[in-house]
């Protein structure tokens, strides 16, 4: 049995008419993600975690921004495709352990839920998915609520 830890980020500029997707919840907010698909960076950096681990390139080789087929998609499909990239390798998903820094909206009351979806999708319990946030206390562009960072770190366990 063998272990791989793969560590991904993402980043995604904030503007008002848009849908605020993290964690594969849509969170009421006046600003939302901007990108190609629905700009989850919380999945989006836990897919290139993932492919990281199993050094399988990153989620822009595999879903690249300018391929139609990826307009407006949700990202729990690149989630879940990103799981069969990942199995097909013989692995399995020990946890996730990530970090959001946005100053707002608070994200504390959608936790349980991004949790729930995450683990869904990667065949693990919550228990087994770690979703913390912090602020840049008003600094930098995650300060001025110009946009917002995902950080994640996964292991995988090889069959």
């Amino acid at each position: 049995m063998s272990f791989r830890i793969g560590s991904g980020v993402d980043f995604h500029q904030l503007a008002e008419g848009r849908e605020l997707w993290i964690g594969g919840i849509n969170i009421p907010h006046h600003k939302g993600a901007m990108g190609h698909s629905d700009a989850d960076v919380l999945l989006h950096a836990i897919c290139d975690a993932l492919l990281g681990a199993a050094c399988l390139g990153d989620i822009g080789f595999h879903f690249p921004d300018n391929d139609p087929a990826y307009k407006n998609i949700d990202s729990k499909i690149l989630l879940e495709k990103t799981f069969q990239l990942i199995k097909q390798e013989g692995y399995s998903v020990m946890n996730v352990d990530s970090t959001l820094c946005l100053e707002v909206p608070k994200i504390k009351p959608y936790i349980g839920r991004m949790q729930e979806a995450i683990a869904a999708i990667l065949q693990v319990t919550t228990k087994d998915i770690s979703v913390k946030a912090t602020t840049t206390e008003q600094m930098g562009f995650v300060g001025r609520e110009e946009g917002l960072v995902a950080y994640a770190t996964v292991l995988l366990r090889k069959l």
